[in-house]
């Protein structure tokens, strides 16, 4: 029972190059770079490292990176009003809030604040209607990313069961809804749902994001399944109890998802410069 790995640095690797190509064209066509401002609260290490990470991939790729840095304490009122002012600064083409902010900060009402155009990780409820009804916004990253390693590995998903574990709006919700565009028959779980590993055990194609390590077991995982292990964990661990799973095709932790995800928040981030050229 052979169980083969699902990778996502070779497949990040083209699309950045793609990316990279596009973003060459737009300055030597505007004498500007596509820009992407980051903007974190805080000093959560994680965050810190996973901006620092995508700063460094938008030099390699020939798009300036602007970070705002913003102390824990920042109110709602305050990182909402810095986000408006990049949604209102023609030299920003994206913008990406680093996901957790603190807990006494309304993460929804900032994410609202980024004007859609600009919305290049695909968080707000602009882009999650318009992805769920198929028009060509941006997609949230991650999902994105997962949907292009489906691709890459000829994963045909239509008339599939697909069971995504976990119900973030910039994760689960978006992943189930990019699912069913491709005619998958999808069932979304949650905390409460009952029966979990019987569920699971039905699935084509597993989608794990629910930010716990190694919580989806082996014997969960039917022969021949697809697992996608969109979690991240402190250990370099994922969602899935990657040693314990038989018989599947499954993405590392790392390597998988992950390169994918940035991969695809560089490449809408130069769509976004492009689209605003042409607007």
């Amino acid at each position: 029972m052979m169980t083969n790995l699902m990778r996502g640095t070779e497949l990040a690797r083209d699309i950045v190059a793609r990316a990279s190509e596009k973003a060459a064209d737009y300055t030597l066509r505007t004498g500007r770079k596509p820009c992407l401002a980051t903007v974190i609260v805080g000093d959560d290490p994680a965050s810190v490292t996973y901006v620092r990470m995508k700063q460094n991939r938008c030099h390699k790729a020939g798009l300036e990176s602007r970070h705002v840095a913003l102390p824990h304490e920042t109110t709602t009122e305050e990182l909402v009003a810095k986000i408006r002012e990049l949604s209102d600064d023609p030299a920003v083409h994206g913008i990406l809030l680093q996901h957790p902010v603190p807990h006494h900060v309304d993460e929804r009402a900032a994410f609202e604040a980024i004007v859609p155009h600009k919305d290049v990780d695909g968080v707000t409820m602009h882009s999650f209607a318009g992805m769920s009804f198929g028009h060509n916004e941006f997609v949230s990253c991650t999902p994105g990313g997962i949907m292009r390693l489906l691709d890459a590995y000829d994963v045909d998903v239509a008339g599939k069961h697909a069971v995504v574990i976990g119900r973030s709006p910039i994760l689960g919700k978006p992943a189930a809804m990019l699912l069913l565009a491709r005619d998958a028959t999808v069932t979304i779980c949650h905390s409460k749902t009952v029966g979990l590993a019987d569920i699971v055990r039905t699935a084509d194609v597993v989608v794990a994001a629910v930010g716990k390590p190694r919580f989806v077991q082996g014997d969960w995982i039917k022969p021949g399944a697809v697992v996608i292990d969109a979690g991240y964990n402190e250990g370099n661990v994922g969602d899935v109890d990657f040693d314990a799973v038989k018989d599947a095709l499954i993405t590392p932790v790392p390597g998988g998802v992950g390169p994918t995800t940035i991969a695809v928040l560089l490449e809408q981030t130069v769509d976004a410069a492009w689209r605003e050229l042409d607007a």
